[in-house]
């Protein structure tokens, strides 16, 4: 299992597209892939998982992959979000 915290930075009217995008993003990976945001954690493959995180407009994420592709997963993801910033 891998981890990497993350700091982003997104204006509020964004946030819904932005986790659709993380959504399919994450779907491409066969890793399990969680994103935590203080002490909830959801699945980041589940819109409804990702839309009852609340992630606020400037946060701090822990990404988290388990899997065979655990490496790329983080990467992407991070690197998604790091593009996601306002």
């Amino acid at each position: 299992m891998k981890k990497k915290s993350i700091s982003i930075s997104l204006e509020d009217d964004q946030m819904a597209r932005h986790i659709a995008l993380l959504v399919q993003k994450a779907s491409k990976y066969e890793s399990a892939i969680y994103i935590q945001s203080g002490e909830k954690k959801v699945n980041a493959k589940s819109i409804m998982g990702m839309m009852t995180l609340g992630m606020d407009i400037s946060e701090e994420l822990e990404i988290s992959a388990d899997g065979a592709d655990e490496e790329s997963a983080i990467e992407g993801i991070t690197g998604f979000l790091a593009g996601m910033e306002a």
